[in-house]
């Protein structure tokens, strides 16, 4: 039994050490400069430039990195707070609300999941044309406003986590399909919510397809601003390693405030089981 303790702990730590490595080794290299990059044996330890690459990052005329990076704050923030919001109401009335078509209306839903993301880029760009929102930011905010995956989600957590009788008892009190869901409804979802706002806020803060597509160099999401950074002469690994840095601090702090929520959600779900 002890050896297989020492087994699974070694698994582990083996585990964690692949995972972090690239991140490490992109730390190590932001604070390097570009002449070390080639070297073998690669050095592994950080060097003094971490504060010139990031100046030189956001002082790079080509990359706009700060635009980049408000530009994503602004966009992840809104597509997260909207995703969760409609994504758990609908998920709310297709779990207890009983109505005509729900389910043709769900399949509807869900069928829009088989569909790639790549297939729709040409007539959702021929839209954005129509409406004259080429190169703006609601082009990146607007058609990501609710998924179906979240809608999904959000469905299946609550058939789990509110009871019947919960409902019926708000119902009986006079309360509205909407104060239901807000008082009552709404608290209970809180871990599966922020499941889902988490891969939300990544998804969207990573998205570089979409952003490309719809805007230019003058307007860029960070993903963009990115990929400007590699020209087509010279590749500046140091500041490219600088700007992949500051652009996972955000995932990495929002990481940290919805997992403690989710890990409370998982530890009320073993408790209860």
């Amino acid at each position: 039994m002890i050896k297989q303790n020492r087994l699974v702990y070694l698994t582990l730590l083996a585990a964690i050490v692949i995972s972090v490595f690239p991140l490490y080794w992109m730390f190590v290299i932001a604070t390097r400069t570009n002449d070390v990059v080639g070297q073998y044996p690669p050095p592994m330890t950080p060097g003094g430039e971490l504060g010139a690459n990031i100046t030189r990052l956001f002082e790079a005329e080509q990359a706009n990195f700060a635009l980049g990076m408000l530009n994503s704050a602004v966009a992840s923030v809104a597509v997260t707070v909207s995703t969760v919001f409609f994504c758990s109401l609908a998920g709310f009335a297709f779990a207890k609300l009983r109505f005509r078509g729900r389910n043709a209306l769900l399949v509807v839903v869900l069928g829009t999941m088989m569909i790639p993301v790549q297939m729709g880029i040409i007539p959702l760009y021929m839209v954005m044309v129509k409406l004259g929102w080429q190169n703006t930011l609601q082009a990146v905010v607007v058609p990501f406003l609710v998924s179906a995956f979240g809608v999904f989600l959000m469905r299946q957590y609550t058939l789990r986590a509110v009871p019947d009788e919960l409902i019926e008892a708000a119902i009986v009190d006079g309360s509205t399909s909407f104060r239901i869901y807000w008082s009552v409804v709404l608290p209970a979802l809180r871990p599966g919510a922020a499941v889902l706002a988490l891969f939300t806020f990544m998804g969207t803060w990573n998205e570089f397809i979409w952003p490309r597509a719809v805007l230019e160099a003058d307007n860029p999401t960070v993903q963009f601003s990115l990929s400007q950074l590699a020209t087509e002469y010279y590749t500046d690994y140091t500041l490219m390693f600088a700007g992949t840095l500051v652009a996972t601090l955000p995932l990495l702090a929002v990481f940290v405030v919805f997992g403690r929520q989710i890990i409370g959600g998982i530890m009320e779900g073993a408790v209860k089981a």
